[in-house]
């Protein structure tokens, strides 16, 4: 501790000496409070309530507040403030629901002054106006908040939060009549001390209790709020409605928050489980603290600044019996341990980059964005001149690198019209597949189409294919050609996608046979060394004719590994139906289009698909495919796909073929990765506002931990709109005024069905009454004067 710094502070001729120091306590404390001249600061817990003297190297204890030989529960405290404007006056907040003053100027041992026993459970927080020196605020678990008058027996006021325990009050700084007070249902209320019948603002603030806020001390309007999801919240309450203006996320519940004095931007935090330390944020960074303080063992359970205009002194207390004071330049700096660059990509493909200004600066083949878009855009932090306490090492850079596209720069509409118009239940396999098909060719997305009609042709009975459709999904053929498709290998492999070239270049004998329709096609060329007998399964089919089942080539699926000799296919499967013309232009056309990775289907209405040397084109009527090429057969081949398609990160059709597939495909792919593709669709979609699109994914999933994602916080606590009390849950008569709380308030009647309500003030009535009234008038059709609005 000898080699701890020591600050001097003069502040309007008063000096602050000190360095890091602590002592130890008879046990651990709930909070602390420190005087107006930065002095003294009292300790109060469960079991201590004293005063030490803050010297320049120690504490001295002054005074214990304990006395008696058996000291009642009014000594158990909850919480303490020492009056900023009297020295002598503190209140505290006992555990029985008792508020204690305690006066130092008086003679004799027991300086308790005034007890207040109108709270009927614990009471949280006290705190005194900053200007009123009679005034005195509490709130407590019972939920009511009490406005005291030191003059008087009894408080002047009662505030009800029609709510749940409050967890936190606090006088506006800046505003002589407002407070703010915080509840562990989330919300946050503002009130007037003159009107204690209504709030004057609500708010969420937080998923979850908020335990803590804090008035800024210089910027009039903003409000700081902590609560149990970890996360610091900063409002700007000048405007009609809070807006959150910044947001720092902990790694723990925030239990309290202290804005740090002469420092507008810096605020210290602790938390009241798991964490031990307290930390100072800059909320213009919130991803990692300015400073850290980690002295304590165990959790910190208050924090104070030792002066309103001193930045540098922080005093604590915590359950590990010690009271400490920090000084500021003995903190750690997390950001000299930290990792110096960020990276993160957008929606739309861009990749930002962040790193400290010399490496960025250091790169001399990079230009600055002076305004093409082909090049990357830099920012540059400057450090804000009016911040004296910046706790920054060096400024950094941000390099925000653009994708380019061939089209509709970087535009997602694909997406969100592909996710509007696909169908996903509701009708037969084959129909969904055809709609989705022909959703995904609109969009010009030709291999997904394909896809889907492929799915079709494997999963549908075939009955239920029809060559018409088929024809019409995969592309029209000419009226003069029979209906047989044939291809050079070599085209197809590079032309069904990435996919099989991945799977080749791993090494693995893939079979090149093509499968496009129902009917099941073989194809055989020198390429090709796999024997009709091979176990490896089709990646596609393609082909769609008539004839006789006798003429065809028969595939052994019993026997599939049995030896037999190589078979060279005919040239023709069967007799010609009209004598072949040559299209010398058509084969051009095809050769031109070898190296597309998708031919269109009105490419395919121009190529003559006549056999050509190396190829040859066999079909399996319908019987035989139906006896001999199971819908299990082609799993493994759906799976890849799926596979495929999540790697390439288009989750969207992961997951679109999972649903209307079904438990054909389900039981092939593994639990875990079903999960992953399903909340990254999600979440995709919730960040379009996809929402109705979001909650039928949801409801279709099989997933247990998707399916219960839209069965969260599906609880509505309401109110009264009569009394103002809570409903139960028996019914719509509400248990203390006996009025039905389900009165429309444009005509009058009992509601049945659809009801709508005004969160503001409670009132509502039939949907459609309530959405008429508000086109002409915006106030409250009962009356009450309430400014309503329909969202």
């Amino acid at each position: 501790m000898e080699k701890m710094a020591r600050v001097t502070t003069a502040l309007g001729g008063n000096t602050i000496t000190g360095r890091t120091m602590f002592c130890h306590l008879d046990a651990p404390s709930n909070a602390i409070s420190v005087c107006r001249d930065a002095a003294q600061v009292v300790v109060a817990g469960r079991n201590i309530f004293k005063i030490y003297s803050i010297e320049e190297d120690q504490f001295v204890e002054k005074l214990n507040l304990r006395v008696g030989r058996k000291p009642s529960l009014n000594f158990s405290c909850a919480d303490v403030v020492w009056h900023q404007m009297d020295e002598n006056l503190l209140a505290t907040a006992a555990t029985n629901g008792v508020v204690v003053t305690w006066n130092l100027g008086k003679p004799s041992r027991n300086k308790q002054d005034q007890l207040f026993t109108e709270h009927k459970r614990t009471v949280n927080k006290v705190c005194f106006h900053p200007t009123e020196v009679y005034m005195l605020l509490s709130g407590s678990q019972d939920g009511y908040m009490k406005c005291f008058d030191l003059r008087k027996k009894d408080s002047v006021s009662t505030f009800s939060g029609q709510s749940e325990s409050v967890r936190d009050v606090q006088f506006s700084i800046r505003d002589y009549f407002t407070f703010a007070a915080t509840f562990e249902n989330g919300n946050v209320q503002l009130w007037d001390i003159r009107r204690p019948d209504r709030y004057e603002r609500m708010f969420t603030a937080h998923n979850g209790p908020v335990f803590c806020c804090d008035w800024h001390p210089e910027d009039r309007g903003w409000l700081a709020t902590g609560g149990r999801d970890k996360m610091v919240k900063v409002w700007d309450m000048n405007t009609n409605r809070a807006k959150e203006i910044y947001c720092v996320q902990t790694i723990a519940s925030v239990a309290r928050v202290k804005w740090r004095p002469e420092c507008k931007h810096h605020i210290a935090t602790c938390s009241m489980m798991v964490d031990h330390n307290i930390y100072v944020w800059d909320i213009r960074r919130p991803f990692i603290p300015s400073a850290m303080f980690e002295e304590h063992k165990d959790v910190t359970t208050g924090i104070v600044w030792r002066h309103l205009h001193d930045p540098y002194f922080l005093l604590s207390g915590s359950k590990d019996s010690t009271l400490y004071q920090h000084i500021f330049k003995d903190a750690s700096q997390p950001i000299d341990r930290a990792n110096p660059e960020g990276l993160c990509y957008s929606l739309f493909g861009d990749l930002a980059f962040a790193a400290k200004e010399s490496l960025i600066s250091s790169d001399s083949n990079r230009k600055p964005y002076i305004g093409d878009r082909r090049h990357p855009i830099f920012f540059k932090r400057k450090l804000d001149p009016t911040e004296q306490f910046e706790f920054i090492s060096s400024s950094s850079a941000l390099s925000v690198f653009e994708a380019e596209t061939e089209c509709d720069s970087g535009s997602m509409d694909w997406f969100v019209q592909t996710a509007k118009q696909y169908m996903l239940t509701g009708r037969p396999l084959a129909e969904l597949c055809d709609h989705n098909a022909k959703v995904a060719k609109e969009l010009k997305r030709n291999q997904v189409a394909q896809t889907w009609t492929m799915l079709r042709v494997i999963y549908s009975s075939p009955s239920t294919v029809s060559t018409t459709n088929l024809n019409h999904s995969i592309g029209k053929t000419s009226s003069s050609l029979p209906l047989m498709n044939s291809f050079n290998l070599k085209d197809i492999s590079s032309g069904i996608g990435s996919e099989s070239r991945l799977e080749r270049n791993k090494g693995e004998g893939r079979p090149e046979n093509i499968l496009m329709d129902s009917s099941s096609t073989l194809i055989n060329n020198d390429e090709n060394e796999e024997t009709e007998g091979s176990d490896v399964p089709a990646d596609y089919l393609l082909g769609d004719v008539e004839g006789d089942e006798d003429d065809l080539y028969m595939m052994d699926h019993e026997n599939p590994h049995t030896e037999e000799q190589e078979y060279i296919l005919p040239q023709e499967a069967f007799p010609l139906r009209h004598e072949i013309v040559d299209n010398p232009s058509a084969l051009d056309h095809l050769q031109d289009k070898a190296d597309s990775p998708h031919v269109s289907g009105n490419e395919a209405e121009t190529v003559s698909l006549t056999p050509v040397e190396s190829f040859s084109l066999i079909s399996i009527s319908h019987s035989l495919y139906e006896n001999r090429l199971p819908a299990d057969f082609f799993s493994p081949i759906v799976r890849n796909m799926l596979l495929f398609y999540a790697e390439q990160g288009d989750v969207q059709m992961a997951v679109s073929v999972l649903i209307v597939l079904g438990d054909r495909i389900r039981k092939e792919i593994d639990d875990q990765a079903q999960e992953h593709w399903y909340t990254s669709y999600i979440d995709l979609l919730q960040r379009f506002q996809l929402w109705n699109i979001s909650n039928e994914v949801i409801k279709l999933s099989t997933c247990r931990a998707i399916n219960c994602l839209n069965q969260a916080s599906t609880t509505l606590h309401i109110n009264c709109s009569n009394c103002k009390r809570p409903m139960s849950n028996k019914g719509w008569i509400c248990d203390r005024c006996r009025q039905c709380a389900s009165m429309c308030a444009v005509c009058h009647h009992v509601v049945k069905g659809l009801f709508v309500w005004c969160q503001g003030c409670s009132h509502g009535g039939h949907l459609q009454h309530i959405m008429k009234w508000l086109e002409s008038s915006s106030h409250c059709p009962a009356g009450c004067g309430h400014l309503c609005e329909y969202t």
